[in-house]
């Protein structure tokens, strides 16, 4: 689990692609040896699992099925990329419950100034559109953010100068494609809903 709160922007050192998947290699500034093989890192959102590390970065292995349903597959030598270190026991829950496992790809509909924030106005997909909710939270390429408004399936989300430069956000413009997690408290009220008995007919 994480909290979407970015503790480094790392950059892609090295792509290694296969028949099936990849294994990307992403420089950090997180200390190497405290980075454990089998370890769970978000990266920009998705969870993946350290196989591999070098000074100054670690490698990870991405499924064909990752590639499919993030970004990752987009990335370029150079790229940046928010990082995470896995939620510990006592730590502290700045942002919410994410658990890396990314629902789909958004759109970035418009990137405007608003003072010294910045607004986004970032186009769901479909299915995940009715999940997202006004003052709700959402986790925009591993970043937790408190959705604004919502229109159809469009929403806004408010970005501070903080979050700007210390993150991919920063660098991002009007129709890039972005990972998005949606609550997973939202995830499982649909659900429970979905399938909620019938009362039976009063007497």
């Amino acid at each position: 689990m994480f909290t979407g709160i970015i503790t480094d922007l790392g950059r892609v050192r090295r792509i290694r692609r296969r028949d099936a998947g990849c294994e990307l290699t992403i420089e950090t500034a997180y200390e190497i040896a405290a980075i454990a093989s089998g370890a769970s890192i978000a990266c920009s959102g998705v969870c993946l699992t350290v196989v591999a590390t070098e000074p100054g970065a670690f490698s990870v292995d991405v499924s064909a099925e990752t590639l499919a349903r993030s970004t990752l597959g987009e990335w370029t030598l150079g790229a940046p990329v928010n990082l995470e270190r896995a939620l510990r026991l006592g730590d502290e829950l700045g942002g919410h419950l994410v658990s890396g496992h990314v629902d789909g790809v958004a759109r970035i509909r418009d990137r405007r100034e608003e003072g010294e924030s910045v607004r986004f106005t970032i186009e769901a997909p479909a299915a995940l559109a009715p999940y997202i909710a006004s003052k709700g939270s959402v986790a925009l390429d591993g970043i937790s953010l408190t959705v604004n408004e919502v229109a159809g399936a469009a929403f806004g989300v408010n970005i501070i100068p903080y979050t700007l430069a210390h993150t991919t956000l920063g660098e991002t413009v009007t129709g890039r494609r972005i990972n998005i997690e949606i609550d997973p408290i939202a995830r499982y009220v649909a659900r429970l809903a979905a399938f909620a008995p019938t009362p039976p007919d009063e007497a």
